[in-house]
């Protein structure tokens, strides 16, 4: 039986509600009336506390999805760039993911770290190695990373995770600084989450890969990873341990998109009637050729034209959660899902066990890839290219660092007032960029974004303070956030 608030993966995430959700989508896909209700149901609508969202339950959004009439299309587009522009704006974070390990014990087919590739050198960071990486990335200007590891008990156990934890927040080069830490580790327990949570993680990150539970365990033939339902309740376990911000996500292309979509949502759903906060955020990777891995042999893959339609329909259903795209991704199809709702990019990203130290930014090692990088461009490539098409990329973290996480976070997120924060938050952290990382043409584009931008603060006060704060940060100060 489907049961949003059961604990039991079976029942939160429901084949036979999927089933039914799937066939109720294709009978109502061409249904106009229904279509145009769903859309006002979703539209932002002003409160006196200020901007509402209601969101999508899954079936509703599954209509969406469905939906292949091009007029409708494109209204479910206009809609997903007013939602996306009522609570995010034109800022998108920017971060950058660690490797630490490759080292793996499962047998996971899609990924080139199973256990069983014999072509792939297996490499663990030191902590000295960690160190020279974060300088590295610090250099480049990041201050949020995302860490990943491969599964492995003996190699890779929590204590070596909440050392380079430790390591990685305590490197202050020049100017630089991690000032959040994301993880993105294997499914464990409400202990070792609660030892992720006392080292000062930001969002704790797991992907769900796929929610067809028979097709899961053939992609997970060996491994702890093969147990559905150990893995699919770990943000449960996550949230019991303390961790307030989880991310989920899919990997599109290794079962029907659909069905996918939908069982994210309804993770999402079960995590809001659960624990009172949805996921603070979603990701939305495709399957990507890797060593020991042909993408072309998964029948499911996806087109630009239909990743860029999840997309959209995702920022309707869950219209307050942060998405993320990485550097998977080409430039293209970036730029089209950017405006349709992603609000997080990675940027410069190296995606080997050590790729980032004694590497220019031209060049890129290959043996421990864990996936192709299609977004080849640096970090201050990135952040001009977001510049020219009218965004602000943003390195804050002000929200994590001032316990604004969770229901705090969504309180204010879903009445629209977060963006009194981040807006201002995202040009001081953007100064910060400019004046000890960006090239000049960067930082000239830059300083007039700024310029412009510190206008569309409302707040009078807050918007002299800013003034204030910039005026600081351009003669040597750090740090500063609303």
């Amino acid at each position: 039986m489907y049961d949003v608030k059961s604990l039991n993966a079976d029942e939160f995430i429901n084949h036979e509600e999927i089933l039914e959700t799937l066939e109720y989508a294709e009978q109502n896909k061409h249904n106009k009336a229904l279509i145009e209700e769903i859309l006002e149901k979703a539209r932002p609508k002003k409160t006196g506390r200020g901007v509402e969202c209601a969101g999508l339950t899954h079936r509703e959004a599954s209509v969406l999805l469905a939906c292949d009439l091009p007029e409708m299309t494109e209204k479910i587009y206009d809609l997903a760039r007013e939602i996306k522009q009522a609570f995010y704006g034109d800022r998108i974070v920017m971060f950058a993911p660690l490797y630490l390990s490759n080292y793996c014990v499962n047998k996971c087919v899609y990924c080139p770290y199973h256990m069983q590739n014999k072509d792939i050198p297996r490499k663990k960071l030191t902590q000295d190695e960690v160190r020279d990486e974060v300088i590295a990335l610090q250099d480049m200007g990041h201050k949020r990373l995302a860490i990943e590891s491969g599964e492995d008990p003996v190699n890779n156990p929590i204590e070596y995770i909440l050392e380079c934890i430790n390591t990685i927040y305590s490197i202050k080069h020049k100017n630089g600084a991690i000032r959040r830490v994301n993880v993105n580790i294997a499914a464990t327990t409400v202990e070792n989450y609660r030892k992720l949570k006392e080292a000062g993680i930001g969002t704790y990150i797991l992907f769900q890969e796929t929610y067809h539970r028979e097709s899961y365990e053939v992609l997970h033939p060996a491994g702890p990873k093969h147990n559905y339902a150990y893995h699919t309740e770990a943000m449960d376990r996550a949230m019991e341990g303390g961790i307030d911000d989880v991310g989920l996500g899919v990997l599109f292309g290794l079962d029907k998109y659909r069905y996918e979509f939908a069982g994210l949502l309804m993770h999402a759903e079960h995590l809001e009637a659960v624990h009172g906060v949805g996921p603070h955020t979603i990701s939305v990777p495709r399957l990507k050729r890797a060593s020991d891995i042909d993408p072309d042999v998964f029948d499911n893959g996806i087109d630009d034209d239909t990743f860029a339609k999840i997309v959209a329909c995702i920022r309707i259903a869950v219209p307050y959660t942060g998405m993320i795209i990485s550097t998977r991704e080409s430039e293209e199809c970036r730029a089209k899902v950017i405006g349709l709702g992603v609000s997080q990019i990675s940027g410069g990203s190296r995606t080997s066990v050590g790729g980032y130290a004694g590497y220019s930014s031209e060049e890129r090692p290959h043996d421990t890839e864990q996936f192709d990088v299609s977004d080849q461009r640096t970090l201050d490539e990135v952040v001009k290219w977001l510049m020219d098409m009218g965004y602000i990329p943003s390195f804050c973290t002000a929200c994590y660092r001032e316990g604004r996480t969770g229901d705090r976070f969504m309180a204010l997120c879903k009445v629209g007032q977060i963006q009194n924060c981040c807006h201002p938050n995202a040009l001081l952290t953007l100064q910060e960029y400019l004046q000890d990382y960006a090239s000049p043409e960067t930082r000239k584009v830059g300083e007039a974004l700024i310029d412009r931008e510190i206008q569309n603060v409302p707040d009078p006060k807050r918007r002299e303070k800013a003034l204030d704060y910039l005026d600081r940060i351009r003669k040597g100060e750090r740090d500063f956030r609303f």
